[in-house]
């Protein structure tokens, strides 16, 4: 099903040819000025100095022909050259219908499916999820299924830290703890407990204590950079504790992202790559893309469009240590091998971005990816404080996000139980499913690239542009389509009628404009366009249901029309809301 503006663009266009003009300046764009008309062309403008004509002249031309269509309601010529629009309303309502009645609301899917991978992860293992883990996490996740709505095979990779130093801290803090352990005994040779010698809480202790330990003390810090290298190189007692810290880390990860609704199709970390780094330094060094500068291995990805400087990539520091570049690298060597993706996506700060910028050259350079190969960096902004700096607790520590997620459950609680709901146990399981709903809209409602103030007090709100209104919509139509069925109603054999007022058409051209919305939200990456439109649905709604008698309509086919026309916004509001990544609770 043709979206709206591309199918009104079409009688345009073909009222162009028509009239004998070029029908490419038949393109159609809501009106900017609503009070006028509801889409507007003003093909007639440009057009006019090609074709010699006065603009108002082609414009009247054109009116003359689409007077004639029934999809329009009105078509007026304005001078100097404007071609004002307004939609019929038996055309709405069979718009209206094709939609319900149509898989995806007759949203086409991509006529070019591609294969991507999106990485939005990147915890550290052994170590708790705080709030800088959330936008990536909110972001990736809702672009994933936006993407998988288009029509494309998406896979999320977590990306886990899990070959670095802090291992090494990690063992290093372990061995002084537990010297005795068999896995410190380099004369054991039986099988390592199945069992880890820790616990996720032990972990967690010890990291913070052995890297602030390692920052004081030279010699634990040199230790730990030993075990570091003897882990990678492949030392069994160091993999066999690594796998312990890894199924804790794991365990735990899966349950705190299953709490924001975020999963992942790929559970790997830095760690999976490794096996593809020698070959490739070797490689890099064999075709000479790579040389030694200083005693460390760089490739040059300077280019002579660059406006900037543009350092060198450090693949192997002088001491022989891999970075997250050659990581990176790796992963996407990785990522080609198994997947074969036309499309890679990082979900990272974007004060990462000129670290992407010279991995995506160094791939590039290399051949390691297709020539046609997209690779993006989604580079989001900080949350921030009502001071404007970023978000801190209120000691100033970084705040955990479990902590995050309780203060806002917490919050809404007492709001709903404020609103009048005495159901403590309900209370609490909507306060969850709103409260996820007040973080991700307040989160996901930001354009990704801009910071933005966390305000519990605002992102809580039941009203203004927040998840709790829109879930409070939601909500809304669940109880008036309830009502109509218990009143032993049926729109068994009924149709949405064509509008009776601006109200009502209101409403369905908002509907209507579901397809464009989301041909945007997929091509920009941009979860906030399905915010907004959203936003603006559930206002339209909301007028319409004031202005509106629905359970106290006499005419049942009208009442009928009503109910399924509400229907439909229902569907098209928690379609939104899933792809954002949250849901409504039946009632609140």
């Amino acid at each position: 099903m043709q979206n709206l503006i591309d199918e009104i663009s079409s009688a345009v266009a073909t009222a162009f040819k028509e009239a004998g003009y070029d029908e490419t300046y038949g393109k159609v764009t809501v009106s900017n000025r609503p009070d006028l008309c509801e889409y507007q062309c003003n093909g007639a403008m440009a057009l006019a100095k090609i074709a010699g004509k006065a603009p108002f002249m082609i414009a009247d031309d054109i009116a003359a022909v689409l007077k004639n269509n029934t999809m329009f309601s009105k078509v007026e010529s304005v001078k100097p050259g404007f071609l004002n629009l307004d939609l019929s309303p038996e055309f709405m309502a069979e718009r209206m219908n094709k939609m319900a009645t149509t898989k995806d609301f007759g949203f086409e899917k991509t006529k070019n499916p591609k294969t991507i991978v999106i990485d939005y992860g990147g915890p550290n293992v052994a170590k708790p999820l705080h709030i800088g883990h959330l936008r990536p996490a909110i972001i990736g996740e809702s672009v994933k299924r936006i993407l998988r709505y288009a029509g494309h095979t998406v896979y999320g990779d977590i990306h886990i830290g899990d070959w670095g130093l802090p291992i090494g801290l990690l063992i290093t803090e372990l061995r002084r703890r537990k010297p005795d352990l068999p896995y410190f005994d380099e004369s054991y040779t039986g099988e390592y407990p199945k069992e880890p010698p820790f616990t996720l809480a032990d972990l967690e202790e010890m990291y913070p204590f052995a890297s602030a330990y390692s920052k004081e003390h030279e010699d634990y810090h040199k230790e730990a950079m030993e075990v570091t290298s003897q882990m990678q190189k492949g030392n069994r007692a160091y993999r066999a504790l690594l796998d312990h810290i890894l199924n804790l880390s794991f365990a735990d990860l899966k349950i705190n992202y299953g709490n924001l609704n975020v999963d992942f199709e790929l559970w790997l970390g830095e760690s999976n790559a490794q096996p593809y780094i020698p070959d490739m330094i070797k490689d890099l060094e064999d075709r000479h893309i790579a040389h030694e500068s200083d005693g460390a291995l760089v490739v040059d990805v300077a280019e002579e469009t660059d406006k900037r400087e543009m350092p060198p990539c450090l693949i192997r520091k002088s001491d022989g240590a891999a970075l997250y570049a050659t990581t990176d690298i790796g992963t996407i060597m990785m990522r080609v091998h198994d997947q074969n993706p036309d499309e890679i996506i990082y979900v990272v700060d974007k004060r990462q971005e000129l670290h992407f910028m010279q991995v995506f050259r160094v791939v590039r350079k290399a051949g390691y990816v297709k020539d046609d190969m997209k690779l993006v960096h989604i580079g989001f902004g900080t949350m921030n404080g009502k001071d404007g700096k970023p978000f801190k607790t209120r000691d100033g520590g970084v705040m955990r996000l479990s902590s995050l997620l309780k203060d806002i459950e917490d919050e809404m609680y007492n709001k709903i139980m404020d609103n009048g709901d005495k159901d403590e146990k309900e209370a609490r399981e909507n306060a969850k499913i709103v409260g996820l709903a007040a973080l991700k809209y307040g989160d996901l409602s930001n354009q990704a690239t801009k910071d933005y103030i966390f305000d519990i007090d605002r992102f809580t709100s039941f009203e203004g542009n927040t998840g709790p209104y829109l879930l409070y919509s939601i909500v809304r139509i669940k109880s008036i389509l309830a009502k109509y069925n218990a009143a032993g109603l049926s729109t068994e054999g009924k149709k949405i009628l064509p509008p009776a007022n601006k109200d009502e058409k209101d409403l369905m051209l908002k509907l209507s404009a579901f397809s464009t919305m989301m041909e945007g939200a997929a091509a920009e990456y941009a979860p906030h366009k399905i915010c907004a439109y959203i936003y603006e649905l559930a206002n339209v709604f909301n007028h319409f249901y004031h202005e509106t008698n629905i359970m106290s309509c006499e005419d049942k086919d009208k009442q009928a029309g009503y109910i399924l026309l509400l229907k439909l916004t229902k569907e098209v509001l928690e379609t939104c809301i899933d792809l954002l990544g949250f849901e409504a609770p039946e009632r609140m």
